[in-house]
């Protein structure tokens, strides 16, 4: 029968008892492995949303070219470009807020660019980045629907913002914060 004395503590008897005692190991190990997890599904979730926007940025640009593309813009018979109910050609800020109509609470309409150039051929077309080395985005688009039978290129821009790049994860454009969705129409005119 051993003795009731306690017997003398060193390191490789703690050892010995630590590695033989299972109670509490499930929490430690996932202690260790949360952050890491978490962090790898928030990152995939937070990527998921931001493809699916800019599918949903490119159906918006779709549908919103289709008025350029039929002259619709051009004559003022948009709805949303008629001003007090009179049909005007669109303006950038008509063709805008027909564009914002369309948008749903997935986007600020705040933050959306749209930019609309016409062209005399396909190989005259000349798309800019808009995003200069220090990550500032430069705001300055036309609106130019063009005539019929000129080529036009509708664009919209939206400047996506990421949560999880602090993780080590980083899918924005290069020392920028948010990451830069542009969807874009290149068509002819129908001759209307």
């Amino acid at each position: 029968m051993p003795s009731p004395a306690p017997s003398r503590f060193t390191f490789r008897t703690a050892l010995r008892r630590f590695r033989g005692n299972r109670r509490g190991s499930a929490a430690v190990e996932f202690a260790l492995v949360a952050p890491i997890f978490f962090g790898l599904l928030f990152a995939i979730i937070e990527t998921a949303i931001m493809f699916f926007a800019g599918q949903v940025l490119e159906t918006i640009t779709q549908n919103s070219a289709r008025v350029v593309l039929t002259g619709q813009a051009q004559s003022g018979s948009v709805t949303a470009c008629a001003v007090s109910g009179v049909s005007t050609p669109c303006t950038q800020a008509t063709f805008k807020s027909y564009v914002c109509a369309q948008i749903p609470a997935l986007f600020d309409c705040n933050s959306l660019q749209v930019d609309v150039s016409s062209y005399s051929s396909f190989s005259s077309v000349v798309l800019s980045n808009h995003i200069d080395a220090a990550c500032n985005f430069d705001s300055s688009m036309g609106y130019s629907p063009g005539n019929a039978g000129d080529i036009v290129v509708v664009r919209l821009f939206y400047q996506w913002p990421q949560f999880v790049t602090g993780l080590g994860y980083s899918i924005v454009n290069p020392a920028c914060s948010k990451r830069l969705l542009v969807a874009t129409a290149a068509f002819k005119n129908e001759p209307y």
